[in-house]
């Protein structure tokens, strides 16, 4: 009797044991994140980010992978493996432009794409693994978008262009203009004016008009300013003279 009372109160635990062996344990998950656009100009250094969350400590089983996958579709193409070290893809069109900026003991597991061009526009994916950590959102998706670069204009180019090109054209303007208004002055002023130097001895401005002046002086002219006798006996002598020639010729 006394064995079957034991036996008895042993049933409990037992069953209890059996619960807590049957019952399956919470699975553990990680999460990985990423911006779901990025944008960049061609020729820039772009950042794809990445990060990551799991419940499990980072061990050196962690791994990371990055695949790409064109716009015109078709399946995606890993370009870009970590596992202790990073193993960046050898050929292709990312060749010596990709660069780990991962740090996986702080859920970071982002690269960088160096020179980026036009050909690089697509989805990348970004994929981590943590063992135990085997469900949940392990992949992360982003399409990245680049442009081509507008050529800017900056200060200095319009200061060289204002220094070399417009002002010497405004100078040849204004020189045109100036020999276009000049002429006309310049016939006037040789019209009045002759230089010393061309002038012959005996035409000097000056003299010129006191020398027609002189040239038409008359008789009369010259007694005018004389004393009014000898003007007198000047013009009777002249008529005395003047009759004699005409008797003659009568």
């Amino acid at each position: 009797m006394v064995r079957q009372h034991r036996i008895i109160h042993m049933y409990p635990v037992v069953l209890l044991y059996l619960a807590v062996c049957c019952v399956r344990r919470p699975v553990s998950a990680i999460t990985v994140s990423s911006p779901s656009e990025v944008h960049a100009v061609g020729g820039e250094d772009i950042t794809l980010r990445c990060t990551f969350s799991s419940t499990s400590r980072v061990t050196s089983r962690m791994s990371v992978d990055w695949s790409y996958r064109p716009p015109t579709a078709g399946p995606p193409q890993t370009f870009f493996h970590f596992s202790s070290q990073a193993f960046p893809s050898q050929d292709g069109q990312f060749k010596g432009r990709l660069k780990w900026e991962g740090s996986p003991s702080r859920g970071v597991a982002s690269i960088k794409l160096l020179n980026a061009s036009l050909s690089d526009n697509g989805t990348y994916a970004c994929s981590v693994r943590n063992p135990p950590d085997v469900h949940g959102f392990p992949i992360s998706q982003t399409v990245l978008t680049v442009t081509p670069k507008v050529p800017a204009i900056r200060f200095s180019d319009v200061a060289v262009l204002l220094a070399f090109i417009l002002l010497p054209s405004a100078v040849i303007a204004l020189a045109l203009l100036g020999c276009m208004c000049c002429p006309v002055k310049d016939e006037i002023q040789a019209q009045g004016y002759r230089s010393p130097i061309e002038v012959t001895p005996g035409e000097e401005p000056g003299l010129r008009h006191a020398h027609s002046k002189e040239n038409n002086v008359t008789c009369c002219d010259l007694y005018m300013d004389s004393d009014p006798e000898d003007y007198y006996i000047y013009e009777k002598e002249h008529s005395a003279k003047a009759e004699a020639v005409a008797e003659s010729q009568c």
